[in-house]
Order: structure tokens, then sequence, then C-alpha cells
């Protein structure tokens, strides 16, 4: 049994993390982030995808004046619990120069580090403060084309296989009339 504080339990998941950066040394941020997941109780790191370079997105879209985002996944293996993982994700968020403090900080704005958990498993969760899976990884291609480079055969519990969702999201994104 593990001596910290962290609820775990005897099921070993692997957790989908989306990760992100926008804002400073984004390699090294993210390289930080990989090496606080593994060190994390009850979990090891399983594979990394490369990092993408991306536009910004922001609550109006695209937005390529910003500044550009790295973004990769990582997945997981954890006994930890979907809001134990959370909390530790938050944290690791803060030690990175997050700062989540101000109520009237922009939604989607630029940050050193964004850590989403994507899903555990087949987990499905609707609280105030976690949805699993993630309620838009689906709609998003820097999740998606990650998440494909380090586990081709995964599937997003309600929409479906990873391959396809990205290949109908690349479709959609070449022909946004949707001419037939």
């Amino acid at each position: 049994m593990s001596p910290d504080h962290h609820e775990t339990h005897a099921h070993l998941a692997t957790a989908v993390i989306a990760l992100g950066s926008n804002l400073g040394d984004r390699e090294a941020t993210l390289a930080r982030a990989v090496a606080a997941l593994d060190a994390l109780p009850e979990s090891s790191i399983l594979a990394v995808s490369s990092w993408h370079g991306t536009v910004a997105l922001t609550l109006d879209g695209l937005d390529p004046a910003k500044p550009a985002y790295l973004n990769g996944v990582a997945l997981l293996a954890t006994r930890l619990d979907a809001y134990t993982l959370l909390d530790e994700l938050l944290r690791i968020e803060v030690e990175n120069g997050r700062d989540r403090s101000d109520p009237s900080a922009e939604r989607w704005g630029d940050r050193t580090l964004d850590l989403d958990l994507i899903a555990l498993d087949q987990l499905e969760i609707d609280s105030d403060v976690l949805q699993l899976p993630h309620p838009r990884a689906h709609e998003r291609d820097f999740v998606l084309a990650p998440w494909l480079e380090v586990q081709p055969d995964a599937e997003l519990t309600g929409h479906g296989l990873i391959a396809a969702l990205l290949a109908r999201l690349r479709s959609a994104a070449d022909d946004p009339g949707g001419a037939a």
C-alpha cells in the first residue's frame, strides 16, 4: 500500500492525458510535465507522442496572432482514481506556472501548461468538476492526432475509433462547405 494520501484502486487503468503549452520554454515545460506524471504514485508513463505545433484555439476560434502551442498526448498507467488524478494534473500545472487564481482570466487563454484528462479506460463521469471522456476531445485535431500516434487502435468511449474521428475531422476541415 502506498504511504501517501492518494486514493488508489486495485485496477490498473490507462489514462489519456493531453498536454499543451504556448508560453515560455514550451518543450522544457512539457518535458517537466511528463516527468511529473511519471513520478505520480501508483503510476508510470506508457508512451508519449511527439510534440505537434498548433495554432492557439480561443473562444473565438483559431487565432494565429496568439503564441503557437505545442501539444501532445501521454498514456499513463495508473491506479489513481479519476478525481485524484485530476487533482494531480492541476497541481502539476501550478508547479509549472499555471495561474488559475484569477476568475476573470480568459477561458482557453495563453498558458504555460495545460493538462487535460481525456479518458481513463472506458470510464464515464459527468460531474461538476470532471467529465470523462473529455467532452470536446472528439473535435480536437491537437488531441486526436498525437493520441493516434501512441495508440493507433484507440477508441474514445461514445464516439468511436480515434483514427475515424480524426479522418472525419480533417475531411470536414478540407471541405468546410460540406459539398457532396
